[in-house]
């Protein structure tokens, strides 16, 4: 009887830990959207909702995001770097301090998106949507803006477009 009482204790303390599993980034993101400081490197998001994620600081470098909104998501000082974002719905979104460099960004929607002091080197923004957005500061060397848009856009200079 001792024996049993013993095995049953041990197995509630399995089923309590294992319930306990801290989520994986990924899905902590797609089910919180919630994942400041994640390391999300390299994940595919393909075409995932994600408005109004929460992504500050996140490790996103080299990650899919093609297609994906990201719409008034907050990604202040995020690691983009090499990601794929070509044609992702980014307006409205807070990416002050981000990390493009080498980002494909073709076609997409950067409307009204906060991107001062963004790293945009050597990105591709070949038609992107730049309409009123707030580049102040932000670092264009090398970057692809062939088609974009750039009615209203606040360049890095500071002065409107």
């Amino acid at each position: 009887m001792r024996r049993i009482s013993i095995l049953l204790s041990l197995l509630l303390l399995l089923i309590t830990v294992g319930g306990c599993r801290k989520p994986a980034p990924t899905e902590k993101l797609l089910t919180q959207k919630d994942c400041n400081k994640c390391n999300l490197q390299g994940s595919d998001l393909q075409g995932k909702d994600l408005r109004q994620a929460v992504l500050n600081e996140a490790n996103l470098q080299s990650a899919n995001l093609s297609g994906a909104n990201l719409s008034a998501a907050l990604l202040d000082s995020a690691n983009l770097s090499n990601a794929k974002l070509d044609r992702a719905n980014l307006s409205g979104a807070a990416l002050s301090f981000a990390n493009f460099q080498g980002a494909d960004l073709q076609g997409a929607n950067l409307s009204q998106a906060f991107l001062r002091s963004a790293n945009l080197s050597n990105a591709n923004l070949r038609n992107a949507n730049l309409t009123d957005a707030d580049l102040s500061n932000a670092n264009l060397e090398g970057a692809n803006l062939k088609g974009a848009n750039l009615q209203g856009t606040i360049m890095p200079d500071g002065n409107p477009k």
